[in-house]
């Protein structure tokens, strides 16, 4: 990307005990989405009264973050990621808690949206300090272990939260939402190092425009949103092609945990690979696209076979592109920037996340379910020709003043 300030100074990488706070925050911002979710159907009667409540309700937290985090991102590259990511961690407490005290449904609108708007600040600046308080060469494995954290959120979010409903009911979850934001917001108070702001030259609309658009830029974010997609579509629509073919729903259940376990297990090792320079990004990005693909076109196969092949190859795929991608998105993006790209970046994935299974959805809505995997699978499938053609960009060669980690304390 051009118009790039001058490198800032080296520095070693942080400890690894300065980034499991970072970690956790990546957990947090999972586990408050999935876990609340997954049970306010089911298990909070006063509050949703129809179908249409329940999809405001989850619409409250995707939207929320949508808008507000490229704000943040941009917020955090202006006054520093620590005191956003510290207030976020903060206000997502505070918003949890005032459903576990009030418990009135208006109330739950209010703590959702809150958990949302709270989420979009702390989840970008997260992902600004991996990428600070690590040189490019640990970049990998650095997002591979905040990948794999934010994997596990995902995966137990949802069975974590069932039995917190079921001990003590909704109310439960949401007080122990609000003591798990307290306690990352003051493990990384002690733990990760203050990165002051860097000097930025002044940056106008159509700055930003050309920057957002550089391919640099919009293909590893393109490969990030659909590896969102593919996740998405795999837990929502599994399921369904597996009551149609008479499996029962703790087989259904099974493949869709291999659909998460795949793609947390998948991440460390991607990013150590990348480090160590036995993979590219531009080869990884592109294998990992053409590994979803081939999972969601085997979703069209009869049988727990399509469906078991479906979760594997679809979290491995998934599995590779996001650390990389994130790692890629550090490496060309200057690091006075890295709030605001981590920001655009995570409203890439919001937009797969929803696109992916409003496009099952509606292809599936005029012919069958499998078109549906068949239709996300030819896009993702182009994603991965067109991130295989992408001129690559030299290791060790980013952009200027994206230089080392400045780590004070490290």
């Amino acid at each position: 990307m051009t118009n790039r300030a001058p490198a800032a100074p080296a520095a070693p990488a942080a400890p690894e005990r300065r980034m499991w706070p970072l970690y956790a925050a990546g957990f947090t911002t999972a586990f408050g989405a999935h876990s609340i979710a997954a049970n306010l159907g089911a298990h909070s009667a006063g509050a949703v009264t129809s179908v249409l409540v329940l999809g405001g309700l989850l619409a409250l937290y995707d939207g929320a973050e949508v808008l507000l985090k490229p704000v943040f991102g941009t917020l955090a590259d202006r006054v520093g990621a620590r005191p956003v990511l510290l207030g976020g961690l903060l206000a997502f407490a505070a918003a949890s808690a005032v459903y576990a005290v009030a418990g009135s449904p208006g109330w739950l609108w209010a703590a959702r949206l809150g958990q949302g708007a709270a989420a979009s600040a702390f989840s970008p600046s997260a992902s600004a300090l991996v990428a600070r308080l690590n040189p490019a060469a640990k970049h990998g494995r650095a997002f591979g272990g905040y990948g794999f954290c934010k994997s596990l959120g995902y995966t137990l979010g949802p069975l974590l939260g069932g039995v917190l409903v079921w001990a003590g009911g909704l109310r439960l979850l949401f007080a122990v939402a609000a003591v798990l934001g307290a306690a990352v917001a003051g493990w990384a108070a002690l733990s990760v190092p203050v990165v002051p702001p860097l000097p930025k030259e002044r940056q106008t609309v159509l700055d930003l425009a050309r920057r957002l658009a550089d391919p640099a830029f919009l293909t590893p974010t393109a490969a990030l949103a659909a590896a969102t997609a593919a996740l998405s579509v795999g837990v929502g629509f599994l399921p369904v092609s597996g009551r149609a073919a008479g499996l029962g729903t703790v087989t259904t259940g099974a493949a869709v945990s291999v659909l998460a376990a795949c793609a947390a297990v998948v991440q460390p090792r991607a990013g150590r690979a990348l480090d160590e320079r036995r993979l590219t990004a531009r080869t990884g990005l592109a294998a990992g696209l053409a590994l979803t693909a081939a999972g969601l076109a085997c979703a069209t196969l009869p049988g727990l076979t399509g469906i078991l092949a479906c979760a594997t190859l679809t979290g491995t795929g998934a599995g590779l592109i996001t650390p990389l991608g994130f790692a890629a998105l550090a490496a060309v993006t200057p690091a006075e920037r890295l709030g605001q790209t981590m920001g655009a970046a995570e409203l890439g994935r919001e937009v797969g996340d929803a696109g992916g299974p409003l496009l099952v959805a509606t292809v599936a809505s005029a012919a069958t379910l499998d078109y549906g995997f068949g239709a996300l699978g030819v896009v993702v499938g182009v994603g991965a020709v067109v991130a295989a053609c992408r001129r690559p960009v030299a290791r060790g060669c980013e952009p200027q003043g994206r230089g080392r980690p400045e780590n004070p304390e490290g």
